[in-house]
């Protein structure tokens, strides 16, 4: 951080321009930076906060630029800069299971992606199979493969990277799950739940279905309080709801709601003007308290028709043989036939944040609960899926299998390449489990055990005593909390009280009062004294300032 600007203190706004100003990136609204604590939770860097106050960890901090409020009608954004950096993040969505849809819905979105990579298919670069040395799902079959490629072959022929491109935004952007950045929860019943905010509004995602949507409009309130997380919602005749779900912890719950709080703000509200400071609880003196300091995407809309400049040169990256994260360079564009990469925004920009990378195709990470079918070494264990199920997906809808995609720390490149595994090269499963950067399935795990209801991490007597402690702990604050406030209302209701019986309203409960042998006893033993002694004080204050 020595060199942020001359400032140790630099803000996250600070670093948010540098990218942009990097990547000549203008419509940057929708974008925000990612990054995970040592506690495995992820956040997003707040742009008026200093950035070494938000790091939990010790430099250098690892960081990802994302899409954090997809726009709703991607084709229109008015740059091909955005809509290539957002066609990176839905790639990168469809790759780790986010972005579910029917079997010919992704041999679909699968062609477009290959078209704009390696252009038309051409015999000579392309053998048998070469559909097979991408991976678009976290698990596709046989079939799925042939049929993928036989898109590419005949249909799609002359089109350029970025007609494929926005085609595939149009696609993609007519999905249920379009713009999905699942939160794990459990429902009132225990069951295992994702929760999301989208362009459209709230989403509740169990097994492979949408179980709850409520458009931005009807969305009331989003409260949180532990890891209990309510949202309030008027539907149609004036029907009242409140939904209720609990995240894994009281750091994720409060993630969970200043995310909703800001996706609120950005697709609801017509100004930022209008953007209020919010909070967690109904009570002033307890809870969070949060506020959306961008501008909201109807703005966001209005400045992106006023640019008029030349368009961005946009040099596509290859997609090339190490274990490194590709960029977007300024080279020149690869059109080989690559193996499954990772595509990154990765810009050195001071010491002290080594990286900033916004993988399309981040490293894959095996299912805790479905270990063996999530990246399955052989595909004759697949069954082809029918086109009305999703192919991204195992029984249930399952993001958290790469919960945690942003890298948390740069890890040692150790294994090679050339590697062996019983006398053959490192295959690329292994290599998608041993990659830098990639979360280990212990962190997966970490994050992912309560919304997958599997096996405790850690000793389950530990995991209760520290529960109790805490439960304990909020408990007694609360408890304070609520005495020291009764306390100062008690005590200013009573000056209030003495204020109006010693002045001469009257009123018949004040004369009823003053009559009171009680009250005539305090005011000449008590009131009449303390009264003379601070008009006392006060004569002698007044005369040391004339004095002086």
């Amino acid at each position: 951080m020595a060199n942020s600007g001359g400032s140790r203190d630099a803000k996250g706004q600070y670093l948010f321009d540098l990218i942009c100003h990097h990547l000549n990136l203008l419509e940057k609204d929708y974008f925000g930076i990612r990054y995970v604590d040592p506690d495995k939770q992820r956040h997003w860097l707040e742009f008026t906060k200093s950035i070494s106050k938000q790091m939990k960890s010790q430099p250098p901090f690892t960081m990802c630029l994302r899409v954090k409020f997809y726009p709703p009608d991607p084709a229109a954004l008015k740059e091909e800069i955005t809509r290539y950096l957002v066609f990176l993040q839905i790639k990168r969505d469809l790759y780790h299971g986010r972005l579910l849809c029917k079997t010919s819905d992704a041999a679909l979105l699968a062609a477009y992606i290959l078209q704009a990579e390696i252009g038309d298919y051409d015999p000579g670069k392309h053998p048998e199979g070469y559909s097979s040395k991408f991976q678009f799902f976290p698990k596709h079959s046989e079939k799925l493969e042939r049929r993928i490629a036989e898109i590419h072959k005949t249909e799609l022929i002359g089109q350029t990277p970025e007609t494929a491109e926005l085609k595939f935004l149009q696609k993609a952007q007519m999905l249920e799950t379009y713009g999905v950045d699942p939160h794990p929860c459990k429902d009132v019943s225990g069951n295992p739940a994702f929760l999301a905010f989208t362009p459209f509004g709230f989403v509740v995602l169990q097994g492979n279905k949408r179980v709850h949507f409520l458009k931005w409009n009807e969305v009331t309130k989003l409260k949180f309080e532990g890891k209990t997380f309510h949202i309030y919602a008027n539907q149609k005749e004036d029907k009242k709801i409140i939904l209720t779900y609990f995240a894994p912890t009281p750091e994720a719950c409060k993630h969970l709601w200043k995310c909703g709080v800001e996706n609120q703000a950005f697709y609801k509200l017509e100004k930022s003007s209008q953007v209020r400071t919010v909070s967690s609880s109904n009570l002033f003196f307890k809870g969070s308290r949060f506020r959306y300091s961008g501008r909201v995407a109807k703005e966001v809309m209005e400045q992106s028709a006023k640019i008029k400049r030349e368009p961005p040169e946009i040099h596509r990256a290859g997609l090339v043989p190490s274990r490194s994260c590709p960029s977007i360079t300024h080279g020149p564009r690869l059109s080989s036939v690559p193996r499954t990469r990772r595509r990154a925004v990765h810009i050195s920009i001071m010491e002290g944040l080594e990286s900033l990378r916004d993988s399309a195709h981040s490293t894959p990470v095996r299912s805790v609960s479905h270990s063996d079918s999530f990246m399955p070494r052989s595909r004759s264990h697949l069954t082809d899926s029918g086109d009305g199920t999703a192919v991204i997906s195992d029984e249930t809808y399952s993001p958290s299998d790469s919960v945690l995609p942003t890298p948390v720390a740069e890890h040692s490149l150790e294994l090679a390449v050339s590697r062996q595994i019983n006398g053959a090269p490192c295959s690329i499963e292994e290599e998608k489990e041993s990659e830098a950067g990639t979360p280990s399935v212990g962190d997966v795990a970490e994050l992912g055990a309560d919304s997958r209801a599997a096996g405790p991490l850690q000793s389950a007597g530990g995991e209760a005593a520290l529960s109790e402690t805490e439960q304990v702990n909020k408990f007694v604050l609360s408890v304070l909390r609520l005495l020291l406030v009764t306390i100062g209302l008690l005590f200013v209701l009573l000056l209030l009280l003495i204020i109006l019986t010693e002045s001469d309203l009257d009123i018949a409960f004040l004369r009823d009062i003053r009559q009171t042998p009680e009250f005539e006893q305090f005011h000449y033993e008590y009131f009449c004294p303390l009264r003379r002694w601070f008009a006392c004080k006060l004569r002698w204050v007044g005369g040391l300032l004339i004095n002086k």
